[in-house]
Order: structure tokens, then sequence, then C-alpha cells
């Protein structure tokens, strides 16, 4: 997507935004620019170091979830007496949502970072497991035959055919999850914390009646997903070129 087409689709997003304030002309919805102004001010303030621990939370739950779900899935993928023996447990424990174990979580890891990472974490692992598990149990046999037949073992397998092929959809998964990481981390930081842009947000500005600071505290999280997004999209250009010859 172009850079001159996202520009525009967000000036569309902050003039709809400055209509609806001029329309409705109350507190509860602030506009544009007084949110600007409440968010520039609070940034070096509470805001940023919120912003830094909600940051720090949600990306070390995706980056655990990578670094154990991906090996996970690969080797489901390629071992299918392994995966039959799993499979099960993958399919009872995968739709059951995660976030309702949060109060077992808390009660064993506490309300400090482990909790929030811990719970995140479990949302992420199983949908990057399942995709490099299908992605790689997809692969055409043929290939594999090919790749064999010039003399490659497990580790080439693993290097030059598994990695190159499910990489793709790692990053998709984990494009496909910031969305849900942050909302998770947003829940799991509105109560039983005191840092983070989910107290920031409902604990601290909602009740203080703050309204452009909490309207600053949503496009903080807002841009904590965006930011994530935009790595993910980097990562994908620098390590999956072959996505993009023409």
């Amino acid at each position: 997507m172009r850079k001159l087409d996202m520009l525009l689709a967000a000036l569309a997003l902050l003039a709809a935004w400055q209509v609806a304030a001029l329309i409705l002309n109350r507190d509860i919805l602030p506009a544009p620019t007084a949110v600007l102004v409440a968010f520039i001010a609070q940034l070096p303030r509470a805001l940023g170091w919120h912003f830094v621990v909600s940051a720090w939370r949600v990306v070390a739950s995706i980056a655990l979830s990578v670094l154990l779900a991906t090996p996970a899935g690969l080797v489901l993928g390629q071992y299918p007496r392994v995966n039959r023996f799993f499979a099960p447990v993958v399919y009872l424990t995968y739709p059951i949502p995660k976030i309702v174990l949060l109060p077992i979580v808390i009660l064993f890891l506490g309300i400090g970072d482990a909790s929030k990472i811990a719970i995140i974490f479990l949302i992420l692992f199983f949908q990057i497991l399942v995709v490099v598990r299908d992605q790689a149990a997809a692969l055409r046999p043929e290939l594999l035959y090919s790749v064999r037949s010039l003399g490659a073992g497990r580790r080439a397998l693993l290097r030059f055919v598994y990695l190159p092929a499910t990489l793709p959809a790692v990053l998709t998964a984990i494009r496909l999850s910031i969305g849900t990481a942050v909302a998770v981390l947003f829940f799991t930081e509105s109560f039983a914390t005191n840092a983070g842009l989910g107290y920031y947000v409902i604990v601290d500005t909602f009740q203080r009646v703050a309204y452009p600071d909490m309207y600053a505290g949503v496009v903080a999280m807002s841009l904590l997903g965006l930011i994530l997004y935009f790595v993910v999209d980097y990562l994908e250009r620098a390590v999956c070129p072959y996505l993009f010859v023409k």
C-alpha cells in the first residue's frame, strides 16, 4: 500500500472525527486538536511511561509465541505421527477463549507483567502453531523429494524448504494477531495493575473525567498496534524478499 494512500486515509478519519465532534458538541467527544494537545502534553509524563510498559508486554508476548510456536508447528507439520498424537489436544484447546483464564493466571503469576504476557502468549501461541503446522504439512511431496534427491538431510530441508515456506505464514499470523494482542492487553491492564495504557485509559483518565487525556491514551494504544503492524511489514520484506519479486 502506498504511503500517500495511508496519509489520505488518516486525513479522512481525522476529518470525520472533527465533523463528529462539531456536530455532537459535547465534552465526551473532544476535537482531534484538543486530543493532540493532550497527547503532546502527556507523552513526556505518564503517557510515555504507560506506552513503554504496554509495548514491552505485547512485544515480549509476541516474541515468546513465535519462538515456541514456530518450531512446534514445524515438528507437527513434518511428522504426521507426532501430529496425530497432539492434534486432539490442539483441537480441544484452540477454540477455548483464553481470556477466561485470566483470573487463574493472575492467581498463579500475580498482577505484574508475567500474567499479562502469559495470557497474550496463550492466545497467540495456538494461532501461530496451527498456521505453521498446516503450512508445513501442505508442502507438496514432489518438492521434498526433489530436494532429498540432491542429498539434502533433515537440517537442509528445514533451512531451505520448511522455513522459507512457513515464514510468510508466521508473519501473516503475527500480523493478524496484533489486533487481538493489543485488545487483550488493553483488557488485562484495565484492572489489577498500576501501569500500562489500559490502566491509563480506564483507571486513570476515565475516572478523572479527563476526556482529552483519555482519548490521547486511546490514540497511543492505536499507535502501538500500527507500529507493530508496520514492523511486521518491514520484517516480511527483509526476510522474505522472494515474495516481492515481480
